[in-house]
């Protein structure tokens, strides 16, 4: 027997936004529905809207903003055409030094209500740029036969559609200005409906761009490309299959890399590698960690998950050794690449898979004096649970999920005795709803 869906009333209702969510929408409790939340596109806390349903289920409802009744003192003009059908970003209507705010106060509201537990100091926020300072993304690809066009772009609020961008004001401009130029060249293609996507990331002297194609490209679609990239200043690189499939098309060597500029350290990546996407913040960031993990030129640091030697390179500059740990072997195997090329013979590097106990490995029995991690979004409750964390004086943490970090900290100050002692959010992507955030924690 087929499911029944649950009724949408498209109504237009009237009602107070209470809260912002930890996705970016209002908060609201319907009256006529027993107080039932509801989720609230393009709505913030303190304002009166008219809304209209798009969604609904058992414990919550789901809708749109039709109109602002009472508009919040904190609401503003957002800046992209595209704002409210695209879901690149969804805080533009929010005041932006307010952004960092709200993102404060979910990542505060996370570790009280999941992990049981509260800083002792709350860490002033950290921001850098937030315009035109996204250099690395994916752009999702269609040809929609309806609009007889191909669409390059982020996916819109409703996840199953391309947003149809003439821009993009958050990627960085060499990008972000030729949005529509890219979806009128792949339309121009042979094979404009056998690529699904385009990734792009810049260093500091190239930017690339990364097809990926279902069906082989013809020699005309080929010659295209190489024409693209030359006039555009785009190198090409095309991706037929998995990851180890991306190979170079124009031009056949690619300087891919940026500096760290304050510890002298330049980093090399390949164009589907993980780099934080804000350089500013990202520098601010390094920064920040460093100093709140206060190693020591005689300490030992363990920096876990950490791809190319973001952290783990900067480190290297003022302790006596630092070790890095990464799943993936193809980071790591760059993270020595970059080690070798900026002479830094006390930063050693291995893969290993830090879901699995790793008591036992050679990098772990000489001990470490303290502990620096990045983790994936999924955090790092696996590898917290087998390391023998006795042998830290501090943890600093480093979060891109405020619920996996918040689970954490549960963990390190309710069973295994450290203290809390600070945390706070950085805004690595502002105007959207995601919570970069660090911690630091010390053995009580």
């Amino acid at each position: 027997m087929a499911r029944q869906r649950s009724r949408i009333d498209r109504t237009l209702f009237r009602t107070d936004i209470l809260d912002l969510s930890h996705d970016g929408r209002g908060v609201a409790r319907r009256d006529g529905e027993g107080g039932k939340v509801t989720f609230i596109t393009g709505a913030l806390p303190g304002e009166v809207v008219m809304a209209e349903q798009t969604a609904r289920s058992k414990h919550f409802d789901q809708a749109r903003t039709v109109e602002v009744v009472e508009a919040s003192p904190l609401r503003v003009q957002p800046k992209c055409p595209h704002f409210g059908v695209c879901a690149g970003c969804v805080l533009q209507h929010l005041e932006e030094s307010e952004q960092i705010v709200a993102k404060q106060r979910v990542l505060m509201d996370n570790l009280q209500r999941i992990g049981h537990v509260q800083p002792q100091q709350v860490l002033p926020p950290l921001v850098g740029d937030s315009w035109g300072y996204r250099r690395k993304g994916r752009f999702s690809v269609r040809r929609v036969e309806k609009k007889d066009k191909t669409l390059v772009g982020f996916r819109e609020l409703d996840p199953r559609f391309v947003a149809d961008l003439s821009l993009c004001l958050t990627v960085i401009p060499e990008i972000g200005t030729k949005v529509s130029v890219l979806s009128a060249f792949v339309e121009s293609l042979d094979g404009r409906r056998d690529i699904p996507q385009i990734e792009f990331i810049a260093g500091d002297e190239a930017i690339a761009l990364t097809i990926r194609h279902m069906q082989p490209l013809s020699e005309a679609d080929r010659a295209a490309w190489i024409a693209f990239g030359q006039e555009h200043g785009f190198a090409i690189f095309l991706q037929p299959d998995g990851v180890d499939s991306v190979h170079p098309l124009w031009p056949q060597e690619v300087p891919l890399s940026f500096r760290l500029a304050p510890w002298d350290v330049e980093l090399a990546f390949r164009p589907l590698d993980f780099i934080q996407v804000n350089a500013n913040l990202n520098v601010k960031m390094i920064e920040h960690a460093l100093a709140l993990l206060d190693a020591g030129p005689q300490e030992r640091v363990l920096d876990l998950f950490c791809g190319l030697g973001n952290f783990t390179l900067p480190l290297a500059r003022g302790v006596r050794e630092v070790v890095g740990v990464e799943g993936d072997a193809g980071l790591v195997a760059r993270a020595k690449e970059n080690a070798q090329r900026n002479g830094l013979g006390n930063a050693s590097f291995h893969a290993a898979d830090l879901t699995q106990d790793q008591r036992q490995a050679p990098w772990m029995l000489e001990g470490f004096d303290k502990l620096l991690l990045d983790p994936p979004r999924s955090g790092a409750i696996e590898v917290l649970q087998q390391l023998p964390l006795e042998q830290f004086k501090r943890i600093v943490y480093v979060s891109c999920h405020p619920g996996s970090l918040a689970r954490d900290a549960g963990y390190l100050v309710n069973e295994r005795g450290f203290t809390l002692v600070s945390a706070g959010a950085m805004d690595m992507f502002p105007h959207t709803a995601h919570v970069e955030s660090i911690a630091v924690f010390e053995k009580a």
